[in-house]
């Protein structure tokens, strides 16, 4: 079986969002990062060269592939920002809580557990919170923190 290639790093979350290219992704990154910390109580910890993480849980498929990934998180790419939100598949509540709190949000896409956001002017940050709030509680609901 193979390794995830994402793991935690020992890079600090404050250089890699210094080191961004663009001030306005900069200053997006400062405010989810403090958004993140303040939903869920965890410190931000790089996992990879680029995806800011917050908790972490870990994983074992029906094959009998497993791992550790961040529970949730985000990277400040240079097109866009990408959110990890896993809580989506955890249960049909949490699908529907989504779907009425991103029917709110604003302007985004999404695939699978990423939510793609231009930048944070683009949506509202009340509902982005809640929406980091709902996933943050299914995936805690689901794995437990150790």
């Amino acid at each position: 079986m193979s390794e995830n290639k994402t793991k935690p790093t020992t890079q600090t979350v404050e250089a890699f969002i210094d080191a961004g290219d663009h001030s306005g992704k900069r200053e997006d990154a400062r405010v989810l990062n403090a958004m993140f910390c303040r939903v869920t109580g965890e410190p931000p910890v790089m996992w990879g060269p680029s995806m800011i993480g917050y908790g972490s849980y870990h994983y074992k498929y029906d094959s009998g592939r497993e791992g550790d990934f961040l529970r949730a998180g985000f990277s400040p790419r240079k097109t866009r920002l990408s959110l990890y939100l896993m809580g989506e598949y955890c249960d049909d509540v949490t699908s529907k809580k989504n779907e009425e709190i991103l029917s709110r949000l604003g302007k985004y896409s999404q695939e699978k557990s990423c939510l793609y956001i231009n930048k944070l002017a683009d949506v509202d940050l009340e509902a982005l919170e809640l929406l980091i709030s709902v996933n943050w509680a299914a995936m805690n609901a689901l794995y437990p923190p150790e």
